[in-house]
């Protein structure tokens, strides 16, 4: 486990990722010295990072898909890293359940989501049989879950750094796009610093950033290592619904703290939710809570995450600390 004092400033970033360390020090009594010292301690102990994607003003041009892959006897890990490598995948997990790995796939269009499955994943050594499930709508991600380990107050001095609001509907355009890739490397770059990468000038920068983390375009979050997590257990839950209570049921379970996704899915099952736990046993007192809640839902099937092979473009190790980073480009041919 991490130390009351890691949490803490885990979860001051989780809040705000691209604070100063002088207002994430006032808001947990610290100097500000200390806590960026504190914090480059655990990025070099690889416990905690921070990672930039698209946020869901950004989805109505994309395509979110889940696939399940099932694999040869002994095959499952090798095919999970080979996967993992590329732009397109999210995460990748090992799990015990209907399948032996989800992957989340992002592309640019339904017909790059094919090619990918039908001549990539498909005819990978190893892969027996997939089985994507587009997600059309995705309800709940990963930037909401959060430790919870800072006050209320706390909670507040930290929102002091919430950018304002656009004055007018998000955009996503090229400048927007390299930006996400930059920030993808290091998303608490100084303005300058990127301001150089993409050849243009710091306030121009500063102006599509903020507009882009207030609007929702680009969302960064910290993440850290599952093993020395307070919820270290991975679940996938497949939910199936009445349709016309699919929007107000996906809404309910969003707002349980054990959730970290849920997402509208094709097949039988309508609904795919991600939990965090803090151990399986967990998970009986949980679909009873959803059960209890939503009286006409149905658990169709579960996985439990044996390893996870990445999580928000980042590879991991068999701890779930960063092993290393992938580039988020959605938009880049499949």
């Amino acid at each position: 486990m991490l130390s009351e004092t890691d949490l803490a400033l885990v979860n001051a970033l989780q809040i705000s990722p691209r604070a100063p360390w002088s207002l994430i020090g006032r808001a947990l009594g610290v100097g500000p010295v200390t806590v960026a010292r504190h914090w480059e301690r655990l990025v070099e102990r690889r416990e905690a990072w921070l990672t930039a994607y698209p946020g869901h003003t950004v989805g109505g041009q994309l395509v979110f898909a889940f696939v399940q892959v099932d694999c040869a006897p002994g095959a499952a890990v090798r095919v999970a890293r080979q996967v993992a490598a590329d732009p397109h995948v999210v995460a990748v997990d090992h799990v015990a359940g209907p399948c032996d790995l989800m992957v989340h796939l992002v592309a640019a269009d339904l017909r790059a989501v094919s090619r990918y499955v039908v001549d990539r994943l498909s005819g990978l050594p190893g892969v027996v049989a997939t089985r994507p499930l587009v997600a059309p709508h995705l309800y709940t991600e990963g930037s909401r879950w959060q430790l919870r380990a800072i006050s209320s107050s706390q909670r507040g001095t930290l929102a002091a750094a919430a950018p304002p609001s656009p004055a007018g509907p998000p955009r996503f355009g090229e400048l927007d796009r390299a930006l996400l890739l930059a920030l993808g490397e290091n998303p608490r770059a100084a303005h300058a610093e990127l301001a150089e990468r993409l050849g243009v000038g710091a306030s121009t920068v500063r102006r599509h950033l903020n507009g882009a983390l207030a609007g929702g375009v680009i969302r960064l979050r910290c993440e850290v290592a599952r093993s020395l997590s307070p919820a270290p257990v991975t679940m996938l839950l497949w939910l199936r619904v009445p349709p016309d209570q699919l929007e107000r049921s996906a809404r309910a379970l969003g707002r349980l703290p054990e959730v970290r996704m849920c997402a509208a899915v094709s097949g039988t099952a309508n609904l795919l939710v991600g939990v965090w736990l803090r151990s399986p046993a967990d998970a009986v007192g949980l679909e009873s809570e959803m059960v209890g809640k939503l009286s006409r839902l149905e658990i169709v099937d579960r996985a439990v995450t044996l390893r996870a092979v990445k999580l928000g473009g980042c590879l991991l190790d068999e701890r779930g600390r960063i092993a290393g980073r992938v580039p988020m480009d959605f938009w880049a041919d499949v």
